[in-house]
């Protein structure tokens, strides 16, 4: 992120400390009290509060392992299927700011702002190797480190859309960001969602509950649409590999192991991708803001 991509989404960003709006000097941020937050040279901005006790995030590996297998298409029609749930039902009204939460290295953010040419886009991400490669994903994108399950560094009713693409939802803090016009756009794995590798690999299962845990969750939000997605991906053993070492699977499986496992699977194999893709609206009582950006 160049720091003219930081300066598209600046108007919208508060504060982690007092939540007053932000304004750019030099190499840094700073609001009307006197915080400060230094811009990296890599791009990035990091807006993380003093009382977030969360770690890291995903590691360099894991990033890169990501960005390698994103990055030979194989959830192509993810994206596209993302993209297309997002524009059909985008509320030019509610504004340009597109936000992706724990959006990784920008992948799928950067989708969605090449369909939309009038959009801008912040990936809110924890990892500083994810955070540096969003940064550079795409013209109209800077690339924020905040931790999602705190007060979001964004102000009130600013985001005509939020996705979240197979990561943590903060329910309360995505419905005080959301304009009243916007839209949230949620992925997340079907049952059967790469069937032929969770088992033989050891990788983690989705949770049988999971579809109820989202309604639960997402319970002052109405769907607006849904899109199924299913396919199945030619895998390389290279390709399975970044798979597995790409997601949370990776913080479970031994190196050898998972060589070895993998080494006697065929090649290619095809796995089933299978996830949905589903737009809500906020229908719960506007209340009064808890965030940190209130204006």
């Amino acid at each position: 992120m160049e720091t003219h991509r930081l300066d598209l989404v600046l108007p919208y960003l508060r504060c982690p400390v007092c939540g007053g709006a932000l304004g750019r000097r030099a190499g840094a941020v700073h609001c009307a009290a006197g915080h400060g937050f230094d811009i990296a040279r890599q791009g990035h901005l990091t807006l993380l509060a003093g009382g977030s006790r969360a770690g890291r995030g995903d590691t360099a590996d894991m990033v890169a392992a990501r960005a390698e297998f994103l990055g030979r298409g194989h959830y192509r029609p993810i994206a596209e299927a993302l993209t297309g749930v997002v524009t059909s039902g985008y509320a030019a009204g509610a504004g340009p700011l597109v936000v992706d939460l724990a959006g990784g290295t920008g992948h799928y953010l950067a989708a969605v702002l090449d369909a939309l040419p009038h959009a801008v886009g912040v990936d809110v991400e924890l990892s500083p190797y994810a955070a540096r490669r969003a940064a550079r994903a795409h013209p109209r994108m800077a690339a924020m480190r905040a931790d999602v399950w705190q007060p979001l560094p964004l102000a009130t009713g600013s985001a005509a859309v939020v996705l979240s693409v197979f990561g943590p939802r903060n329910a309360p803090e995505i419905a005080r960001v959301l304009h009243p016009d916007g839209r949230l756009v949620v992925v997340s794995p079907a049952p059967d969602h790469l069937r032929e590798i969770v088992g033989p690999l050891g990788m983690l299962d989705v949770a049988p509950d999971k579809d109820a845990r989202l309604a639960r969750q997402l319970a002052d939000f109405a769907v607006t649409a849904e899109e199924p997605v299913r396919y199945r991906a030619p895998l390389t053993h290279d390709d399975i590999v970044h798979e597995v070492r790409m997601g949370p699977s990776a913080h479970h499986v031994d190196d050898a192991a998972l060589t070895a496992a993998v080494a006697r699977l065929p090649e290619p194999l095809a796995v089933t991708v299978a996830v949905g893709v589903t737009a809500y609206r906020y229908v719960g009582g506007r209340q009064s803001p808890v965030g940190v950006g209130s204006g």
